[in-house]
């Protein structure tokens, strides 16, 4: 089993203490999403890797050396200011968590996300291909990938339009992307790659793959994982993973977001957290139905 932490919310961010006291316990529950009475009782003994998904990887670094699992990081590093990303913390810190980790698990198992791109009046074209090339300078030595993706139609997208005031991407703008942006990585021996996007970029350069790849999940375990379902009607190779979060929980309360959209239930949510809970949200209910995912 590979276990995300999290697609669904930022666990690393704002909820570390609780996710090792789960570890520690060797056990975590998980709500569906789609039927609250469900509750899977996930046993870390089935887990085979862990996959952290964060835009502040600080608060967990110095627990790294307690999980005794095989580790992949996502660290999602975008250029946009508290405009649109309001409580993401400063920049550089997260380029320091970057290269601690990079130093404990190795670049080959670290990855960040330029993740979403789009292009207003204010982040102009010039500015991403700018944030980009210096991010790439920047962590020189210490990744060998970066994803990227386009910014989707989520609700909270359409809510939050007049804040972002994007522009659709024309062919000109997908071709200085991708052309600019390969140019960059190269220089820096990184690859940039696209995973689910009906845009792949590989014309100019850009590799076409997946967030956890089939190899890589049986370099690292020795196991074979099936492929999850596709997202967004675009074929997707990915691995099939167990998120571990709750949806409208993390107060980075950053506008593209498709997972927290609810800004009253986020605040309704995070003070519903018990950090000695099983539970991410809440507590177990005397009508809750307990099945162990295996």
């Amino acid at each position: 089993m590979v276990l995300m932490v999290s697609g669904r919310c930022d666990i690393v961010a704002y909820y570390t203490p609780w996710f090792m006291n789960r570890y520690k316990d060797g056990y975590v529950y998980v709500r569906n999403p789609f039927n609250p009475k469900l509750v899977s009782k996930i046993d870390f003994k089935n887990v085979d890797i862990i996959m952290f998904c964060t835009k502040n990887p600080l608060p967990i670094i110095n627990h790294l050396k307690d999980i005794k699992k095989p580790i992949l990081f996502h660290v999602t590093l975008t250029p946009y200011k508290n405009d649109i990303e309001v409580n993401v913390i400063n920049k550089n810190k997260i380029i320091d968590g970057i290269k601690q980790i990079s130093e404990i698990i190795g670049k080959e198992n670290i990855v960040v996300r330029y993740d979403p791109i789009f292009i207003s009046n204010k982040y102009t074209l010039d500015y991403h291909i700018k944030a980009f090339d210096r991010l790439c300078e920047i962590l020189d030595g210490y990744i060998e990938k970066i994803m990227v993706s386009f910014i989707d139609d989520y609700k909270n997208v359409r809510k939050n339009i007049n804040i972002l005031k994007y522009k659709e991407l024309e062919e000109n703008d997908y071709e200085a992307i991708g052309k600019y942006f390969s140019k960059s990585a190269k220089k820096h021996n990184i690859s940039v790659q696209t995973c689910a996007e009906k845009r792949t970029l590989e014309e100019y350069g850009f590799d076409y793959g997946e967030c956890l790849s089939k190899q890589l999940a049986y370099t690292l375990t020795g196991k074979k994982f099936k492929e999850q379902k596709s997202r967004k009607n675009v074929p997707c190779h990915c691995v099939e993973m167990v998120d571990i979060g709750t949806y409208n929980s993390c107060n980075h309360l950053c506008k593209y977001c498709y997972a927290n959209f609810d800004e009253t239930k986020i605040k309704e949510n995070m003070s519903n957290h018990d950090v000695n809970s099983p539970l991410l949200i809440g507590n177990i209910k005397d009508d809750d139905m307990i099945k162990e995912r295996i």
